[in-house]
C-alpha cells in the first residue's frame, strides 16, 4: 500500500495540471470572439443576401399593390 507522502505529489501534479487545462480552456474560448478573414466575408455574404431577399420581397409588395390598384380601377370602370 502507499504511503501518504507517495501520492501526495502525485496529487498536486494532477491539480496543477488542472489548473494550467482550465486556463488554457479559457484562453481559447476568449481568442473566438476575435472573427477571422473568413468569419467576416461569411457575414458580409449573409448580410447581401438578406438585403437582396428584402429588396425582392418590397418589390413583389409593390407589384402586387400595383395589381390590386389596376383592378380596383379596372372594377370602377365596369360599374360606371
Amino acid at each position: 500500500m502507499k504511503s501518504m507522502s507517495e501520492s501526495k505529489p502525485f496529487s498536486m501534479i494532477c491539480k496543477a495540471l488542472l489548473i494550467m487545462f482550465a486556463f488554457a480552456g479559457v484562453g481559447m474560448l476568449s481568442a473566438c470572439d476575435n472573427d477571422g478573414p473568413a468569419e467576416e466575408m461569411g457575414e458580409k455574404i449573409d448580410n447581401t443576401v438578406e438585403d437582396a431577399g428584402d429588396a425582392i420581397d418590397d418589390a413583389a409588395d409593390d407589384a402586387g399593390d400595383a395589381i390590386e390598384d389596376s383592378a380596383d380601377e379596372a372594377e370602377d370602370a365596369m360599374d360606371k
